[in-house]
């Protein structure tokens, strides 16, 4: 495989990919020698394709994931992990939902504000919504971070 496209393919993937996420796809992108800014549109964009799957096939698939299993167990943990975070998406609605994939933290993105929707059964088209400004909120933060700490470490190389 050409190294170039493995440069833009494992952002993309990282970006798609539940716990990362963007928090580690703009840094990569950015480390693989791709524009910030190039950088930001492709791992923002990977990072929402997965979102309107999410919230569509939960709501499908919820008993019979539970039923499975190790995938159940799985499930169940996750579902009661997310349970504990959201008191914030209960009190302000969609904007609570919002902000809370915007924060770049590890436990907060668009995974698991999806699953937050739908634990909650909110109505997905303000769900995706939602899910896509705080998306675009923490895309924008990591971004100007990634390009921070790169200007400090070169700063300091000198």
């Amino acid at each position: 495989m050409n190294q170039e496209f493995l440069n833009y393919l494992l952002p993309l993937l990282v970006s798609s990919s539940p716990f990362i996420e963007l928090r580690g796809g703009i840094p990569l992108a950015i480390a693989l020698g791709i524009s910030p800014w190039e950088a930001f549109l492709m791992c923002t964009l990977a990072n929402i394709l997965p979102v309107p799957l999410i919230l569509f096939l939960l709501k499908k698939l919820r008993n019979f994931i539970s039923r499975l299993w190790i995938i159940g167990d799985l499930f169940l943990k996750i579902e009661k992990r997310v349970e504990k975070r959201k008191k914030v998406v209960e009190k302000y609605g969609y904007l609570g939902l919002a902000v809370f994939v915007s924060i770049p933290l590890p436990g907060s993105g668009a995974w698991t504000g999806s699953l937050l929707a739908f634990l909650l059964d909110l109505e997905f088209k303000k769900s995706f919504i939602a899910i896509v400004c705080g998306v675009l909120v923490a895309g924008v933060l990591i971004t100007l971070s990634s390009i921070g700490v790169l200007n400090i470490l070169t700063f300091l190389g000198k």
